[in-house]
């Protein structure tokens, strides 16, 4: 597989991340297998190559275009052999900053950009199948997005920025009652404004900042026992870190180490899981009637 990661341009990176290509040309029936970790962002995803689409582990085909949202847990995807896709990584906020969307109306879920973008005097789908080189992918989506932020007057109140950058500048590792009693907030406004603007809580957008904190300690591989990592971030012991991996993850410390091929940060091949065949099996045959 190839990986490329591209900064977006300066103007974008209050709300982009950055931008991302993830192409395969190996063929064959087997089904990839990909697991969405859960890390506090929502995305986009055009996979450009037809009939290569993404099922999710409900056997639920994916549109070519979509947008997806805020994750409580992980998801497990399928691909075939061959892809060719791009995404977008977007900021916590960008749902409601650019779209214009209550976040939470897409945690947990997705929705096709194609339509969407329908709407608008902007289609996205069509104008990347127009283009010829990924440089002109990255325009064609810089200016979509800033056509969309343009347009768009919805902005995420200045209090509730403020918790979200703290929380995840301090990777999860906050004390939320402070932050209420500093800001004048009450913990239901901050819920309500949170779940409107983020798409999850308050308190679910700490543990997964303070889990991404103890994932990148575990990728970094510097330690000597699991339980450091869990002391480290406040893990009550080895077994609560375990528990939280599995969450988020859907596999244990160990399994991510000798299971996955990480290429996109929080969105690693499965090379290994249990029942993988029969499960591709069962999802090929959807794939490929």
């Amino acid at each position: 597989m190839h990986f490329q990661q591209i900064p977006p341009p300066e103007y974008l990176k209050p709300y982009v991340r950055y931008y991302w290509t993830l192409e395969n040309q190996d063929c064959g029936d087997e089904l990839k297998t990909f697991s969405a970790i859960a890390d506090g962002c929502p995305g986009l995803i055009f996979q450009q190559l037809s009939g290569t689409n993404f099922y999710d582990q409900d056997q639920k085909k994916l549109p070519a275009c979509f947008l997806y949202g805020q994750a409580s847990s992980h998801r497990e995807l399928y691909t075939p052999q061959q892809f060719r896709q791009i995404g977008v990584y977007f900021q916590p906020h960008a749902l409601r900053t650019v779209f214009g969307l209550d976040a939470d109306a897409l945690t947990n879920s997705c929705t096709d950009l194609g339509g969407l973008s329908r709407r608008e005097l902007f289609n996205l789908p069509e104008r990347l199948l127009d283009t010829r080189t990924l440089q002109e992918q990255i325009e064609v989506l810089s200016q979509y997005l800033f056509y969309l932020i343009q347009q768009n007057t919805l902005r995420i109140d200045a209090r509730t920025q403020q918790i979200a950058s703290h929380i995840a500048g301090a990777r999860g590792d906050v004390s939320l009652p402070l932050l209420q009693r500093d800001l004048g907030i009450s913990e239901r406004s901050l819920e309500r404004r949170f779940r409107e603007h983020i798409g999850i809580s308050p308190k679910l957008f700490a543990r997964i900042g303070r889990f991404q904190a103890a994932l990148d300690r575990l990728r970094e591989g510097q330690y000597d026992k699991l339980s450091d990592i869990a002391f480290e971030h406040g893990y009550a012991d080895q077994s609560h870190f375990i528990r939280t991996f599995r969450e988020f993850a859907g596999c244990s410390p160990q399994q991510f180490h000798q299971q996955s091929n990480e290429l996109i940060e929080n969105f690693p091949e499965r090379t290994a899981i249990k029942d993988a065949k029969k499960e591709k099996e069962k999802i090929l045959g959807l794939a490929y009637p």
